[in-house]
C-alpha cells in the first residue's frame, strides 16, 4: 500500500513540475508576438508618417503651381491626405492666423483624423505628428 502511495505520489509531482515546464514557456511565446506586433504597429505608423507627408508636399506643390492659392492663412489643404491624417498649411513660428479654427483641419479638430502634417507656404515640412 505505501508502495502505491509513494508511486502516485511521485506521478503527481512529475505531472506539476511537467506542467509548470509548459507555462513558462507560454509567457515567453506571448512576450515576443507582443514585441512582434509593436514593432509592426511602430513600422506602420511610421509608413504612413512617410506616405502622408510626401502627398501633402506634392499636393501643396500642385497647388502652388496651377492656381497660387493663398498660403499667408494657413488653409487646410486636405482633411484625408491618407486615412487618419490631414494636411494643413501654417507658419513657422506660428502666428495668430494658425490657431484660427477656421484656418485648421475640421477633421483633426472634431477628432475625426488623429495625425497631421503641417507645411508652411513653400511646402516645407514643419511637423508631422
Amino acid at each position: 500500500m505505501k508502495k502505491i502511495i509513494k508511486i502516485m505520489f511521485l506521478a503527481s509531482c512529475g505531472f506539476f513540475i511537467l506542467a509548470g515546464c509548459e507555462l513558462a514557456n507560454n509567457p515567453v511565446a506571448n512576450f515576443a508576438d507582443y514585441v512582434t506586433g509593436k514593432v509592426q504597429i511602430e513600422q506602420k505608423l511610421q509608413a504612413d508618417k512617410t506616405l502622408a507627408t510626401v502627398k501633402c508636399q506634392e499636393l501643396c506643390q500642385n497647388i502652388l503651381s496651377s492656381d497660387g492659392e493663398n498660403m499667408a492663412v494657413g488653409p487646410c489643404l486636405n482633411n484625408e491626405i491618407i486615412p487618419d491624417w490631414v494636411c494643413d498649411v501654417a507658419h513657422s513660428p506660428r502666428t495668430p492666423e494658425d490657431n484660427d479654427p477656421k484656418n485648421q483641419c475640421s477633421n483633426f479638430r472634431d477628432g475625426k483624423a488623429h495625425h497631421y502634417v503641417e507645411i508652411d507656404g513653400n511646402c516645407n515640412l514643419i511637423k508631422n505628428y
